[in-house]
């Protein structure tokens, strides 16, 4: 039975569903076995409702923490990959223990920020999720910390599980917490504090309201929920915080109750292509606009014109990615270029008709089509 979101109206035919170390992790160190036994009991419900299920779970330092009698998380970047190393075998080995219990099966996939950031493993990746729901098996994504550095990483499973449910053409991301939602307040210092229930745009308002670095074990707060929020609702996909001492809380939720923060979609899905563009690659470089080309980019739709460009930061070739940024500084943009950093250095500013002569081209072009161009803003 297919659900849909009270309010959009939107059907859940696959959602992607997040679980945070603070979700997972044991008082006394390592993973609550009945926690876990909980989310998977949960997603067993869903899988029955027809509703494809992709699971972004952390927990394999805290796996591992609990493995090697730790206390505190490593500081160290080969400290973390070695206690990851040895709690993320035993963290898959308990899904797929609770999963076939209801008769599923679980598939380990690792990412590391690379296997994003390239185009055609980016669709690898897409391919392989989309094989494993088409034969029903449950997906258990992670990043993989045993080899990932600190300057190629996702920074946190919030982001990475907004880049996988673009990934996966889901219809919402549930992301679970030990916070019942986004609150108007801290409410663990503020009493007076109110639950927000929707909210229908990433504002600098309500990024503001995020605040704290998240629990000890995990490396996610709410600042990172909205940064993942704001991603996620640009690709026309819905987020929903909900506390993960209560995963019941989803089939309620999808059942037309009020809990948690919902965050609603923008209108229209953008394309896996867009998606990437986006959020998923890696540029190489930046395009400095001015106001009417920002207009242009943002209000209209239209591409990006040598006219409008009035400064150039790094160096790139023809057909790399690169962002584009305001006067404020403020990114609103990332597309591929048509015009190397070089080529467009000699016509910034200058009328396409004029760029086909100093470039060498046969006929005036744009340093950035409007179909191969993400706005961010």
């Amino acid at each position: 039975m297919v659900r849909k979101i009270h309010g959009p109206g939107t059907e859940i035919k696959r959602l992607v569903i997040k679980i945070g170390s603070s979700s997972l992790n044991h008082p006394n160190g390592g993973i609550c076995h009945l926690s876990l036994a909980m989310f998977v009991t949960e997603i067993a419900k869903l899988r029955e409702q027809g509703i494809e299920v992709v699971i972004v779970s952390s927990g394999a330092v805290a796996a591992g923490m609990g493995i090697l009698g730790l206390k505190s998380r490593p500081k160290s970047v080969n400290d973390k990959q070695a206690t990851a190393a040895v709690g993320q075998g035993y963290l898959i080995q308990r899904y797929n223990e609770e999963l076939s219990r209801y008769g599923l099966v679980g598939a380990q996939i690792l990412l590391t920020r690379l296997d994003l950031a390239q185009r055609e493993r980016y669709s690898n990746a897409r391919n392989t999720l989309e094989t494993l729901l088409h034969n029903g098996v449950v997906p258990i994504v992670n990043e993989n910390d045993t080899v990932a550095v600190e300057e190629l990483c996702f920074g946190d499973n919030d982001r990475l599980s907004a880049l996988v449910a673009g990934l996966a053409d889901a219809q919402l991301l549930v992301v679970f917490s030990d916070i019942d939602g986004l609150y108007t307040g801290n409410p663990r210092t503020n009493p007076d504090a109110k639950l927000i229930s929707r909210v229908r745009e990433v504002t600098p308002e309500i990024e503001k309201l995020a605040a704290g670095k998240g629990s000890a074990i995990g490396t996610g707060g709410m600042v990172s929920k909205i940064q993942a929020a704001k991603i996620v609702t640009s690709f026309g996909i819905g987020m929903l915080i909900l506390n993960g001492a209560r995963p019941e809380e989803l089939s309620r939720f999808l059942l037309g109750n009020q809990l948690g923060t919902f965050f609603q979609p923008r209108k229209g899905r953008l394309s896996s292509r867009k998606r990437w563009l986006g959020w998923g690659g890696i540029y190489e470089g930046t395009i400095q606009v001015d106001e009417g080309a920002k207009s242009a980019i943002v209000s209209e739709g239209k591409s990006l014109l040598p006219k409008g460009v009035i400064k150039i930061v790094g160096s790139w070739e023809r057909g790399n990615l690169v962002r584009v940024i305001d006067e404020e500084d403020e990114e609103i943009a990332r597309g591929v270029v048509s015009l190397s950093s070089d080529e467009l250095g000699k016509c910034k500013g200058r009328h396409s008709e004029e760029v086909a002569v100093l470039v060498g081209m046969d006929k005036a072009c744009e340093v950035i089509h409007r179909d191969f161009m993400t706005v961010i803003k």
